[in-house]
């Protein structure tokens, strides 16, 4: 018989979403962890800074257990659109990641502490659908942060080719650069194939 637990299961999941997403800054300069890479600015010290307040404020504010005794100017009132979504030069990996990683035990405490069926209230949700469930939030922010964690993977290839769900797991098929530009090449081409059939 398989023994598991809702709280740890859901844990598991957020932590293995925490740890990719940090992995993603490893060996990388502070200009290429904050360059941005998409047309929308995309970075990848910028995605950690944003889950880290989405976190604590799913974890925290929602449930009566605040992590910040203010909030920080990228969310405070009139806050430039998207200032969480990039960290400015003042604003060093160290503190970005260290602030990650306190609310990584501040949410956990929230987990550890009330049922996953404790009521919270989502205040920037519309209020027909403000009142969640720990449950709830446990799926969102997993949701979250697995997105942001993929966001990271493309960002990460961008920059240096560097690909990988975790350090030794690369979770893609072996193969030597020839293999990989022979590989991109077939997909063009298919990709030129349906375009032109579409057409004609």
């Amino acid at each position: 018989m398989i023994e598991s637990s809702a709280k740890d299961d859901l844990l598991h999941y957020l932590r293995a979403a925490r740890e990719a997403l940090l992995w993603k800054l490893d060996g990388l300069s502070e200009y290429d962890i904050r360059r941005p890479l998409t047309p929308t600015g995309t970075n990848l010290l910028g995605l950690v800074k944003h889950v880290a307040g989405v976190e604590a404020g799913y974890f925290g504010e929602t449930f009566g257990r605040p992590f910040f005794e203010r909030p920080p100017s990228w969310y405070a009132e009139g806050a430039e659109p998207g200032a969480d979504m990039w960290a400015t030069a003042d604003e060093s990996r160290e503190q970005i990641v260290g602030l990650y990683r306190d609310v990584w035990k501040h949410s956990d405490s929230t987990i550890a502490t009330l049922p996953l069926d404790a009521v919270g209230h989502v205040r920037w949700w519309p209020e027909e659908r403000a009142r969640v469930t720990l449950h709830q939030v446990c799926v969102r922010v997993i949701a979250d942060s697995q997105r942001h964690a993929g966001h990271a993977d493309i960002v990460r290839e961008l920059v240096d080719g560097a690909v990988g769900m975790s350090a030794g797991n690369a979770g893609m098929p072996p193969g030597d650069k020839a293999w990989w530009q022979d590989y991109r090449g077939r997909l063009e081409r298919a990709a030129r194939d349906a375009d032109s059939g579409a057409a004609g």
